[in-house]
C-alpha cells in the first residue's frame, strides 16, 4: 500500500514538473465512475490540497459534483482555500452541510475570511452557520474591515506573552495550551494595555535558558501594521525587509491580529498575475470562466484596440497618394510599426514591473527614461543600418532605404520614451499603469511609425 502511494505521488508529479498526470487523473475519475469510494479515497490521500484543488478545476461540473460527493467527509478545508474563485461557489453549494462545517472548523481565520469574503450572501451565511460563535465574530469582525486591507489578511490566532515572561514561563504556556495556530514563528511580547513591545523567534525561546526574560531575545526591525493599511504595501514590507511575521494592531494599537509571510507573499503573487493579465487586456479572468463572462471582459479591451487601430489608419489615409506612387511603402511600413511597437511593449513591461516593486521612483526617473531613450536610440540604429541594406537589395533604391532607416530611428526611440514615460504619467494621475499603458503605447508606436514613415518618404522620395 505504502508503495502504492509513493507511486502515485510521483507520478502526480512526473508531468510538467509538479502538475497533476493524466494517468492519475483518469483512475480518480473512473473510480468516480464505479462508485469505489474505497480506491478514490486511496488515490486521493497522497494528494496535497492544491492538487486536489486543481483537479476539481480540470474536470466538467459534472465529474465534479460526482467525485465531491463520493470522497465525502474526507473534503478538507485546505481544499477551499486553494480552489479558483470561479467554481468556489459551486464546490461549496454542492458539499453536504456536515461536511463543510467540519471543512471550515479546520482553517485558521484568515483562510475562513479570504473564503467567505468574495462568495455570494447565501454561500456567507453557510460558511458562517458552521463556525462556533466566537469564531464567527471574528470572522464578521475581519470582514467589516476595508477590502485588501491588513485586518482582511491578518489571522486572528496570535501567540502572545506578558513582557515580563521568562522563557520558561513562555515554553509553559505554549505546551499547556490547547488552541495555538498550526503554524506561527513569533511570540509577541505585549504591555498590559494590549500594545506590543517586540517579538521573540521560536527559534531563540527554545535556545535560551529558562530564567531568561523574554525582553533580552527581542528581534530587531520590528513593526507592526495598522488593521486599515494597504495589503499591497503590507506585501511590499515583507518583501522588502524579509519579514516572516508581523502583528496587526487596531486605531488605539492593540493587538488583533498577526500577518504571516505566506500570506504576504500570496498577495504579491496576485498583484503580479493581476498585472500580467491587465497587460494582456484580459481583466481578471480564468480558465474556469463561462463563455459569456470571458467575452464580457475582453470586449472594452478589444474595442479600445479598434479606436487605436482606427486612428492608426485615419494617419495611413493622409499618404494615399504617396502609398499610391510608391507601392513598397506599403510593403515595408508594418516593419517599421511592428518594430515599435515590440520596443515599447519591452520597455512598457520592464516600467510596469518597476513601478510595482517601487523600484522606479521619482528620485530616478529621468535617469530611467534617458536610458530607455538611449537604448532606443541604439537598437534603430542597428536596424535602421539592416533595413536600409534590406531596401537598397529588395528595391534597389537608396532613397527608400534611408526614408525606412531613419523612420525605424524615430520609432524606437519615441518607443522607449512613450513605453516608460505614460505608465509613469498614468501612476501619477493615479491610474492603474498595468491596465491602460498597452492601448497608449501601441497608439504613439503605430502613429509614429507610420507618420515618420510616409512623411518622409513623401518629401524624400517625392
Amino acid at each position: 500500500m505504502v508503495e502504492e502511494e509513493t507511486q502515485i505521488e510521483e507520478e502526480a508529479e512526473q508531468e510538467d514538473g509538479y502538475a497533476l498526470s493524466a494517468k492519475v487523473l483518469s483512475a480518480i475519475l473512473y473510480a468516480v465512475d464505479t462508485g469505489d469510494r474505497e480506491k478514490l479515497i486511496e488515490l486521493m490521500e497522497p494528494l496535497h490540497a492544491a492538487d486536489i484543488a486543481d483537479l476539481l478545476e480540470q474536470v466538467n461540473a459534472f465529474d465534479r459534483r460526482r467525485l465531491i460527493l463520493l470522497y465525502g467527509e474526507e473534503f478538507d478545508g485546505e481544499i477551499l482555500s486553494e480552489l479558483d474563485e470561479g467554481i468556489r461557489d459551486e464546490v461549496i453549494h454542492v458539499l453536504r452541510p456536515d461536511v463543510l462545517a467540519e471543512a471550515v472548523r479546520d482553517m485558521e481565520s484568515d483562510d475562513v475570511v479570504d473564503l467567505v469574503e468574495d462568495l455570494d450572501e447565501e454561500a456567507q451565511e453557510a460558511i458562517l452557520a458552521t463556525l462556533e460563535d466566537a469564531d464567527r465574530v471574528a470572522v464578521q469582525q475581519s470582514l467589516s474591515y476595508p477590502e485588501y486591507s491588513a485586518g482582511r489578511l491578518m489571522q486572528r490566532e496570535v501567540v502572545m506573552a506578558p513582557e515580563h515572561w521568562t522563557v520558561g514561563q513562555a515554553i509553559d504556556f505554549m505546551r499547556k495550551s490547547e488552541s495555538l495556530p498550526e503554524d506561527f514563528y513569533h511570540v509577541v511580547l505585549i504591555d498590559p494595555k494590549m500594545h506590543a513591545v517586540g517579538h521573540v523567534t521560536l527559534g531563540k525561546i527554545l535556545g535560551a535558558p529558562r530564567a531568561q526574560s523574554l525582553t533580552e531575545l527581542l528581534e530587531p526591525g520590528f513593526r507592526t501594521f495598522r488593521v486599515d493599511e494597504s495589503e499591497t504595501d503590507v506585501a511590499y514590507a515583507f518583501n522588502q525587509y524579509h519579514m516572516i511575521a508581523a502583528p496587526v494592531v487596531d486605531a488605539d494599537d492593540r493587538v488583533v491580529g498577526v500577518i504571516t509571510i505566506d500570506d504576504a507573499m500570496n498577495v504579491l503573487d496576485e498583484e503580479h498575475e493581476e498585472d500580467i493579465m491587465r497587460l494582456a487586456g484580459v481583466g481578471e479572468g480564468s480558465l474556469a470562466d463561462r463563455v459569456m463572462d470571458t467575452v464580457k471582459q475582453r470586449i472594452p479591451w478589444l474595442a479600445v484596440n479598434l479606436v487605436t487601430a482606427i486612428l492608426a489608419s485615419l494617419v495611413i489615409a493622409q499618404f494615399e497618394d504617396t502609398i499610391a506612387q510608391f507601392v513598397a511603402l506599403a510593403v515595408l511600413m508594418p516593419i517599421v510599426a511592428s518594430m515599435g511597437g515590440n520596443a515599447g511593449t519591452q520597455a512598457l513591461t520592464v516600467a510596469v514591473r518597476a513601478i510595482a516593486t517601487r523600484d522606479l521612483t521619482g528620485a530616478n526617473v529621468w535617469r530611467v527614461i534617458r536610458r530607455e531613450v538611449l537604448v532606443g536610440l541604439a537598437n534603430g540604429l542597428v536596424f535602421a543600418v539592416i533595413m536600409g541594406i534590406v531596401g537598397v537589395l529588395w528595391f534597389g533604391s537608396p532613397a527608400l532605404g534611408a526614408v525606412i532607416g531613419a523612420a525605424m530611428v524615430i520609432n524606437l526611440v519615441i518607443a522607449g520614451l512613450a513605453g516608460i514615460g505614460i505608465p509613469v504619467v498614468l501612476e501619477r494621475l493615479g491610474v492603474d499603469p498595468a491596465l491602460a499603458s498597452g492601448a497608449f503605447v501601441t497608439t504613439v508606436t503605430d502613429v509614429v511609425g507610420f507618420f515618420a514613415f510616409l512623411g518622409l518618404a513623401g518629401v524624400v522620395l517625392l
